[in-house]
């Protein structure tokens, strides 16, 4: 990313939150950009911000020479750049785990912003212990070998409900995961931290006894 982009990454993460971004996301129109719920952080303290690069699972039977089956993997995985996250897509497919300690290990040296996955992730405890930030549906100790393989990455998808492009921004927290469009970027950051600016205002009055019914007439929010 950019220098401009890093430190945007930086001002989200330590600024914002999801349900500021999801709130404003709506208030500029835009209803689904908010991940179905099920993908969780392994650790409740990480969060996740950075550009989208995508990479699509489907299901296999087998593997032989002619599979390859990690080569698009090995590809993206490779190809990260600071702050990039990998969303794995798996169609919710939990049988797999395409993500482990290893991929981790590549993605943390290339100072990657994280992974998300609907599929499963394994070696958990290691993942926890080299503080990579990882959001999945579920845990599970089998190999995509023989079960799954990325068949396209770079390419636009569907995760969670939400439709993605590659360069898009995505930011999660343990309230859930939220994708906004990357021609957005700039107003939503405005917007957003302007958001975050009254919500400071209105706890502070809550916090002296005002009430909701006043707190909302006054600030239209809740």
């Amino acid at each position: 990313m950019t220098p401009n982009s890093r430190t945007l990454v930086q001002t989200w993460k330590t600024r914002l939150y999801s349900a500021v971004i999801a709130d404003t996301l709506d208030t500029l129109g835009f209803h689904h950009q908010v991940a179905t719920p099920g993908v969780l952080p392994l650790d409740d303290t990480s969060v996740i911000c950075g550009r989208v690069r995508t990479g699509i699972y489907m299901p296999i039977f087998h593997d032989d020479a002619d599979t390859n089956v990690y080569e698009n993997e090995i590809k993206l995985i490779d190809d990260l750049h600071e702050d990039d996250v990998a969303v794995i897509i798996c169609h919710g497919n939990q049988q797999i785990s395409p993500w482990g300690e290893l991929l981790s290990t590549r993605a943390k040296y290339l100072k990657a912003g994280g992974c998300l996955t609907d599929g499963s992730v394994r070696d958990v405890r290691q993942i926890r212990d080299m503080g990579f930030p990882v959001f999945t549906a579920g845990r599970n100790p089998a190999d995509t070998k023989y079960r799954g393989k990325m068949m396209m990455y770079d390419v636009p998808a569907e995760f969670c409900g939400v439709r993605i492009q590659p360069g898009d921004l995505v930011f999660a927290d343990i309230d859930g995961i939220v994708f906004i469009p990357a021609h957005a970027t700039e107003e939503v950051t405005r917007l957003a931290l302007e958001k975050v600016s009254t919500e400071t205002t209105v706890r502070q009055e809550l916090e002296g006894g005002a009430s909701l019914q006043e707190i909302f007439e006054r600030h239209e929010i809740l």
